[in-house]
C-alpha cells in the first residue's frame, strides 16, 4: 500500500466492505488472497471502499444503484451480480448496508435499458431473476395486457 494511505485507511475500508457486500464474501476475498493478489485487495479496500464509500456525498444506497446501473452498462455481469445479491439480502432497516427493493430494480433496470441499450437491460433483468429464484423470491405473476404499472 502507498504510503500516502491513512493508516486506518484499510479497516475503514475493511468495514464498509463488510457492511455492503457481507463478512462471507469479504472473508473469502481475504482468505484467498496470495502473492499476486493480496496488493490489488488491498488497495481496492482502501481506494473504493474508503476513499469512495465513506465519502459523505452520497448515501450506501445511491451508491449500489451507480454500481449497478456502471456495471450493467459496461457488461461488469458478475459485479453487477453481486451487488444484486447482496443487495437483495442487505437488512432493510440498515441504511449502511445499501439495501435493495425489487422496484429499485426495476427501475434501474428501465434507466439502463435506455442509456445503455435494450441488451444490457435485458441481461441484467435475466440476472435479477435469476438471483431472486436463488434466494427464494420469485416475482408474482403479471398480466401482461394490464396497463397499470407494476405493483
Amino acid at each position: 500500500m502507498p504510503d500516502s494511505l491513512p493508516p486506518d485507511a484499510l479497516q475503514r475500508g475493511l468495514a464498509n466492505r463488510r457492511k455492503v457486500l457481507g463478512d462471507a464474501w469479504v472473508e473469502r476475498s481475504v482468505g484467498n488472497a496470495n502473492a499476486m493478489n493480496v496488493e490489488f485487495q488491498r488497495m481496492i479496500t482502501c481506494y473504493a471502499w474508503d476513499s469512495i464509500w465513506s465519502r459523505p456525498g452520497l448515501e450506501p444506497r445511491t451508491r449500489r444503484i451507480l454500481v449497478l446501473a456502471i456495471t450493467a452498462s459496461m457488461g461488469r455481469w458478475e459485479e453487477f451480480e453481486l451487488h444484486v445479491r447482496t443487495g437483495l439480502q442487505a437488512p432493510a432497516d440498515d441504511p449502511a448496508s445499501a439495501p435493495l427493493d425489487l422496484d429499485t430494480l426495476r427501475e434501474v433496470l428501465l434507466q439502463t435499458a435506455v442509456y445503455a441499450g435494450v441488451p444490457a437491460g435485458n441481461t441484467g433483468m435475466a440476472i435479477v431473476l435469476k438471483v431472486l429464484a436463488e434466494l427464494g423470491r420469485t416475482p408474482p405473476k403479471a398480466d401482461f395486457w394490464d396497463a397499470s404499472p407494476a405493483a
